[in-house]
């Protein structure tokens, strides 16, 4: 066996070829990211069966992914390796030197004394669901700073409309700031035409009676006139707009993907496909946590340890030094589990009872949690509430 260990970078990456007995049999052999580089390496172990190649590469983002599928795609053995790992196993030689030619030998050199898993389909279907709850997570937060701003602004031009029972955020009153954004030109409408932009929006749940009470408003409004403001109103609603039809896209594509998956995860009450996507896309092959512990540590939500001599705190707080997408959809997916399953809500009014508050109690519903797709996961078997009583 032998194996290539590959050190990525954004233009050029660098690789080396170690044998099974630790034998270097060649170093540095740079190549661009390009196709042509692709296949200059592929040219370079040709004389070397694909079956005895492993490929290994440490996980650096964005920067590994076409490289990843290219070599994956022609049948190579690929395995990706912890950067942390790798800067261990290079201190663990008493020597933290580090350049393109020591890193490709030293992850090449890491396999051989290391278990590791190859990728496969569904790690390449993990990372796809990865990069879209990122992407959504992306356009959400997007979403709600165009809406604080739209509530900034109307707090300046027309700060009454906030007085409607349904707020400002829905699609009747954005139809009608994007056509009329300020409260002078409301005030000028007719009431036919106010009434039927409502009705039309709000499918029948606006009246002529709320049309009535956002003209009265907008007549005796204390906001004041602004070009710039309305301008910008008609902008960030046609903004809002946007980035929720986009979220609803990557939504549709997430489903795609966990409907070909058949994830056994979302047999746990209270989980989202959402919530899904963004766990299996952290945690990936489930293979590269040796146990439940190793992965609440990935998630972040493991205790920090405060001991010095024969101080030890009673108390600690969750580390969060993992994946922060990961530790929130675990909180979320915790909440709606209690709410959900009786098992867990009996764990949560446990922990509550001991005296703790709500988010150390669902704390400890989410390291159950984690504790139970680890098993879930590992083993590949649906939830089963009867198991956890």
């Amino acid at each position: 066996m032998f194996f290539l260990g590959i050190d990525i970078a954004k233009l050029n990456h660098v690789a080396s070829l170690v044998s099974d007995n630790g034998n270097i049999v060649f170093s540095n052999f740079m190549f661009k990211n390009s196709l042509e580089g692709f296949l200059s390496l592929i040219d370079k172990v040709k004389s070397i069966p694909k079956d005895d190649i492993v490929i290994a590469l440490e996980f650096t983002g964005h920067y590994s992914d076409n490289f990843v599928n290219f070599f994956f795609n022609r049948k190579f053995n690929v395995t990706l390796v912890n950067p942390s790992n790798v800067a261990n196993f290079r201190k663990s030689y008493g020597r933290d030197s580090k350049n393109d030619r020591i890193d490709s030998i030293n992850i090449a050199k890491m396999l051989l004394s290391r278990e590791y898993s190859l990728v496969t389909q569904s790690d390449i279907e993990y990372l796809s669901l990865k990069k879209l709850n990122r992407i959504r997570d992306s356009l959400v937060k997007q979403k709600s700073k165009c809406k604080i701003l739209l509530t900034r602004n109307l707090d300046s031009i027309f700060p009454e409309l906030h007085l409607l029972p349904s707020g400002i955020h829905s699609k009747a009153v954005y139809a009608l700031l994007k056509k009329y954004p300020s409260s002078e030109e409301i005030a000028a409408l007719g009431i036919d035409v106010l009434t039927n932009i409502l009705k039309t929006n709000s499918r029948g749940h606006f009246c002529e009676k709320t049309a009535y009470i956002i003209k009265s408003q907008a007549r005796s409004s204390v906001g004041f006139e602004d070009i710039s403001l309305s301008f910008h109103i008609s902008q960030l609603i046609s903004s809002i707009e946007l980035l929720e039809e986009q979220i609803r896209n990557t939504e549709k594509q997430i489903n795609a993907i966990i409907e070909k998956l058949k994830p056994v995860i979302l047999s746990i009450p209270g989980i989202s496909n959402v919530a899904c996507a963004c766990i299996l896309g952290e945690i990936g092959n489930i293979s590269r946590f040796r146990s439940p512990s190793k992965l609440l540590a990935f998630a972040g939500l493991d205790p920090k340890v405060r001991q010095s001599g024969q101080f030890r705190a009673l108390s600690c707080r969750m580390s969060k030094r993992g994946s922060k997408y990961l530790r929130y959809s675990l909180i979320y997916t915790a909440w709606n589990a209690v709410r959900n399953n009786e098992v867990f809500s009996n764990y949560y009014a446990l922990k509550r009872s001991q005296g703790k508050n709500h988010y150390k109690a669902l704390g400890h519903v989410a390291h159950k949690l984690v504790r139970v797709i680890y098993k879930l996961m590992k083993d590949n078997i649906p939830f089963n509430a009867e198991q956890l009583i």
